[in-house]
């Protein structure tokens, strides 16, 4: 009986598998309007047709119905050409045996006999005349196909490649690398032969363009089509068209998108959750980052507000006005494409027609001047910036400046850096310096330049995120950026201040080359500028803050290497292998470990003793420190500024920016390591960190191009020599050199007369400078200064 019964269950599943495939399979058949049926072969002949030979099929009793090894003819396509002749079958292209992916069945693959004809891929049971067709995949420019690729052949041992249609999606695999390549070419072909498909969103968005001057046209079409107006209903279907399956969501996968059409659906759901959500700002947020990663639904969202925005049962509303507010932070965010910007400015125009002196009224006007000035974003707009964009206000922006000052300025999302500085220099009374002035993002231990174009409420937001991720205050600073005349700024003015406070910056970096002597005398000027006379009531900075701490660890590890002496075993530990200090066997592991310890003890004991040392090596610099402050009594805020700056100017690299640079080579054969680069106003030249003289110095004169030749090598031609510089400043570099030239051509007004070309044979294009002792350059869009 229980054998009986087995059999039993074996026969219902075998006729079960076959009652599926003959009946169960048969997918809905797609309805869609087909335009343009052009051949792919314009010589009037039918098409190639692929045909394989049918793979043997065996039953294992447990996986159904399974592919065995092909036979040697299925190694290369057999390509027949007009074997059933144009009058049979004149509109077959491909067709051949493929496997395809089932799913919610117990057998994944099945094999069919596809065709793919000028309008669509079928597939059918067989290849006899009379099979029954199980499936149809209509074709349109919206349809998709993904290619073979190796990952999936090395987990199945199939090459496969992916169609995507308006209801189906088809996986198809086959043995054959040529076969699966030859098949996804022939599909793409017809797929690019389709002409475009147009949404009726897009019909109706002409139809108002071609009838905006005549109003009854356009109320007409608004009344007798709903889905221009709004609606309290869900959207099944994008309103504008997008491929089927497209891959442009694939580099976003990791943040959980799903195909374009799928997020244009799921976006006008968050829209409408906006009408009833208690805080609407995570919902704007959202769908701008969505927007700001998914670049093709910025206009779909577009449609979708204007489509909410009109004919809305009630408009004055706070829930309504969310609409509003959304498009504000759109308009502020992203451009609209050409043919949507129109369809926008036509339909603010009629609201502001149709409820003047409205809150509509006033925020169509605000959207229409934000179209003007919007820029592309890098960021999603703040959470401060978005409720300031619902009130159609300007966000308060803090700008600190060299020492304790600060400025607070109005901005709005279009404000950028050069903007900022400009209005600084106003403030601060600065229009008329010789030098010039950026914006930096800035905190305890890092700066970077702010290129001038660069929108300021990204910054902000940039800043903002660093803060939550590295925990550390950032802030945006005004300071100098190219010190072209360091000579004549008025003791009395701010800019001395921002030269004090800079190179002052440069001092406790270490980038200052100059004695001990001259480093403590430069601190108990410090000391004097900010304290006044000393005091033993005075709270005084750390020493950090006054003196470059690297020097004082430099002269405790040197004092601490000649003394110290290792124990011969230890010496023996740490340059031979285990294997060869001790024997194998029960004790080398005990022996092993013994040293370890010791080894870890002594390294413990030279921390402790490297700190030690360290702080009393600082109480006597600080020592020293304070007796030469002591000496200063009666200078004033402005005597110890100008005292300091004169023990500073005695380096004859005073006022350049210096760059670590980890390796330098030269086409004469110069090489060395760990330098600095010095771009200055007149010159750019090479040091040794920590020497005071320049190893090479090129003059503005003599250099003939500079650039980025490659991830972090910088190349300078001088003369007949070439100079590359690998280092991590790349961008920094360049853009000071541009900043500089443009600030020569702008001062001397030769700009006009010095050709100046970006060469196109290179990877990273050159700035190439003719000779001549004035030269020039174009600034890069990058960093306008």
């Amino acid at each position: 009986m229980p054998l009986q019964g087995v059999c039993w269950f074996l026969c219902c599943r075998q006729g079960f598998s076959l009652l599926g495939r003959d009946y169960g399979e048969k997918e809905e058949e797609e309805s869609f309007e087909l335009r343009n049926k052009e051949d792919l072969t314009p010589n009037g002949r039918s098409p190639a047709e692929v045909t394989v030979s049918q793979p043997t099929r065996t039953a294992n009793g447990t996986n159904g119905h399974a592919v065995s090894e092909v036979s040697e003819e299925m190694k290369s396509l057999i390509i027949e050409k007009n074997k059933m002749g144009l009058e049979e079958e004149p509109e077959l292209l491909v067709k051949g045996w493929l496997l395809r992916e089932v799913r919610g069945n117990w057998i994944k693959q099945r094999r069919y006999w596809f065709v793919l004809s000028q309008d669509s891929l079928d597939y059918y049971s067989g290849p006899e005349k009379g099979a029954r067709r199980l499936g149809t995949l209509v074709l349109t420019n919206l349809c998709s196909v993904i290619w073979p690729d190796k990952q999936t052949y090395k987990e199945t041992g199939y090459w496969s490649i992916t169609v995507y249609g308006r209801k189906h999606c088809y996986r198809l695999y086959t043995k054959h690398f040529n076969e699966a390549v030859h098949w996804a070419c022939a599909i793409q072909k017809i797929i690019d032969t389709k002409a475009p498909v147009e949404t009726p969103t897009q019909l109706l968005i002409r139809d108002i363009e071609e009838n905006k001057f005549n109003p009854e046209v356009v109320e007409h079409i608004y009344q007798h089509n709903p889905i221009l107006k709004y609606t309290q209903g869900p959207l099944y279907a994008p309103l504008l068209p997008f491929p089927y399956g497209s891959l442009e969501h694939t580099y976003h996968s990791g943040k959980g998108y799903g195909s374009v059409r799928e997020e244009a659906v799921k976006l006008f759901n968050c829209l409408q959750q906006l009408e009833s959500a208690r805080e609407p700002v995570p919902i704007i947020q959202g769908v701008l980052q969505t927007c700001l990663d998914l670049r093709p639904l910025r206009d779909e969202v577009y449609c979708q507000l204007v489509k909410q925005t009109s004919y809305t049962p009630a408009p004055y509303t706070a829930a309504h006005l969310r609409y509003w507010q959304l498009l504000t932070c759109m308009s502020c965010t992203f451009l609209p494409g050409p043919t949507v910007l129109k369809y926008l400015r036509f339909h603010l125009k009629r609201i502001q027609s149709q409820s003047p002196e409205s809150e509509m009224d006033n925020y169509a006007s605000f959207i229409s001047e934000a179209l003007d000035k919007t820029k592309c974003r890098e960021c999603v707009p703040s959470w401060e910036e978005i409720q300031m964009l619902m009130n159609r206000q300007e966000m308060l922006c803090t700008v600190h400046y060299p020492g304790p000052g600060s400025c607070q300025l109005y901005i709005s999302s279009h404000t950028t850096a050069n903007e900022v500085v400009r209005r600084m220099q106003e403030k601060l009374g600065l229009q008329e310096s010789k030098n010039t002035f950026a914006l930096y993002e800035q905190n305890a231990l890092w700066e970077q330049p702010v290129a001038g174009s660069a929108l300021i409420a990204d910054i902000l937001t940039s800043l903002s995120t660093k803060e939550s991720e590295s925990k550390s205050q950032w802030k945006l600073c005004f300071k100098l950026y190219c010190l072209l005349d360091a000579d004549n700024i008025s003791v009395e003015s701010i800019e001395y201040l921002f030269l004090f406070e800079q190179c002052h910056e440069m001092v406790v970096r270490g980038q200052l080359p100059a004695c001990e002597e001259d480093l403590q005398a430069l601190a108990a000027l410090r000391l004097q500028c900010l304290m006044g006379d000393f005091s033993t009531h005075a709270p005084c900075p750390p020493l950090d803050e006054l003196f470059p701490g690297h020097m004082l660890e430099a002269r405790v590890l040197m004092s601490l290497s000649a003394q110290q002496a290792l124990p011969p075993c230890v010496v023996a530990a740490q340059g031979c292998p285990t294997t060869q200090r001790f024997p194998t066997g029960l004790l080398a592991g005990t022996l092993w470990s013994h040293a370890a310890t010791a080894a870890h003890k002594q390294k413990v004991e030279q921390d402790m003793r490297l700190r030690s040392r360290l702080k009393e090596e600082a109480g006597a610099v600080m020592g020293s420190i304070l007796e030469r402050w002591k000496g200063l009594a009666g200078y004033s805020r402005r005597d110890s500024m100008a005292a300091y700056l004169t023990i500073a100017r005695q380096w004859s690299g005073f006022g350049c920016t210096l760059y670590e640079v980890d390796f330098y080579i030269s086409s004469t054969g110069s090489f060395s390591q760990k330098l600095w680069l010095g771009v200055a106003a007149t010159s750019v030249s090479l040091y040794r960190q920590g020497e005071a003289e320049a190893l090479e110095s090129f003059p503005y004169g003599q250099i003939c191009s500079y650039g980025v030749s490659d991830s972090n090598t910088f190349k300078i031609t001088a003369g007949d020599r070439d100079l590359l510089f690998e280092t991590t400043k790349l961008t920094e570099i360049m853009q000071l050199m541009n900043a500089y030239f443009s600030a020569i051509r702008r001062q001397r007004g030769k700009g006009e007369d010095v050709d100046i070309t970006i060469a196109e044979s290179t990877e990273v294009g050159f700035h190439h400078l003719a000779s001549t002792t004035t030269p020039t350059l174009l600034e890069l869009p990058s960093h306008p200064v």
